[in-house]
């Protein structure tokens, strides 16, 4: 059995989403949901659906490798962020397969800052003619590992950003799953 941890800062809909699509799985399982916020309602909806929830402040992320430790004796298999927005510490990108979806087609609008309402107001403010979703490889570097899928959705010069929102986020519900399964499998 694989075992995947969901980094998670927000509401917490693409994990949640994760977690349903993987909760009868016979190869995959949801080992737990790590967030960086206390309050971040992805950890209720975690519960509710019976993932087991861990915080971490700064200081612990950063400065120590009690997150490492704890993963490795969970014997996790993958890190997927789903909305985590804090840079990744080398410590874990040496010891994990780590994956992110953004809300872009990347290289566009990528990087530190360049996350969700910021890029789909970005996106209709260049009036960009279509959007999507990168899943890729996550490195010390915001954005910036290897694509490993992407996909695209037809933008109208009528959309507002919340139009683009939802229109990607259609795309993050239909894909990323399969993607992390994918993923996960052929290692």
């Amino acid at each position: 059995m694989k075992k995947i941890a969901i980094f998670a800062s927000g509401s917490g809909t693409n994990a949640q989403n994760i977690i349903e699509y993987f909760k009868d799985n016979r190869y995959i399982e949801i080992d737990s949901l790590w967030s960086n916020k206390e309050n971040a309602y992805v950890l209720i909806r975690a519960e509710k659906l019976g993932v087991e929830t861990f915080t971490f402040n700064r200081n612990e992320f950063y400065n120590s490798v009690d997150v490492l430790k704890a993963l490795s004796a969970r014997k996790v298999d993958m890190i997927v962020l789903a909305g985590f927005l804090w840079l990744v510490p080398r410590y874990l990108t040496e010891e994990f397969t780590i994956i992110n979806i953004h809300p872009a087609l990347l290289p566009k609008y990528g990087g530190k800052g360049m996350y969700g309402k910021y890029v789909h107001e970005a996106v209709v403010a260049n009036k960009e003619k279509e959007s999507g979703i990168s899943i890729h490889y996550v490195n010390e570097q915001y954005d910036e590992g290897n694509i490993i899928f992407q996909a695209k959705c037809e933008l109208a010069a009528s959309d507002n950003p919340d139009d683009v929102a939802a229109k990607v986020h259609e795309l993050e519900y239909e894909h990323f799953p399969r993607v992390i399964e994918e993923v996960i499998l052929g290692e």
